[in-house]
């Protein structure tokens, strides 16, 4: 009868630790850590930033006008590839545009303009 009796001891104190270990992973899960049926909070979701620009070519000539609407500065730099070979392709400084400001940039080739981007970096 002794082998019974430990044996059943032994069989009740693993399923109280498998239980103990299950239970805090199955509310890790479901998402009831912390107080008691709270959920977490959304996470945050990102503040919309940079500036919107429009890009007009004119023959061998690119203009370009960058308006940031937002509170955070943006950084856009001008990059104009000409279509010659033997013209060469142009990247202008870049350029901070804060809050509410609009900025003007120019470049050129000497024949065509193949094509003419900008791009940003954000500032933080």
């Amino acid at each position: 009868m002794r082998r019974t009796h430990r044996r059943t001891r032994s069989l009740l104190a693993s399923g109280a630790v498998i239980a103990g270990l299950l239970v805090p992973a199955g509310l890790y899960a479901a998402g009831h850590v912390g107080a008691a049926g709270a959920a977490a909070p959304p996470a945050p979701s990102p503040e919309p930033s940079g500036a919107e620009c429009r890009t007009s070519v004119e023959g061998s000539r690119v203009i370009a006008y960058c308006h940031n609407p937002y509170p955070r500065a943006d950084r856009v730099q001008l990059h104009t590839e000409c279509a010659r070979w033997w013209d060469v392709d142009a990247d202008t400084r870049p350029v901070t545009v804060g809050p509410a400001r609009t900025v003007r940039l120019t470049d050129r080739c000497w024949k065509e303009v193949a094509s003419a981007w900008i791009t940003h970096a954000v500032r933080r």
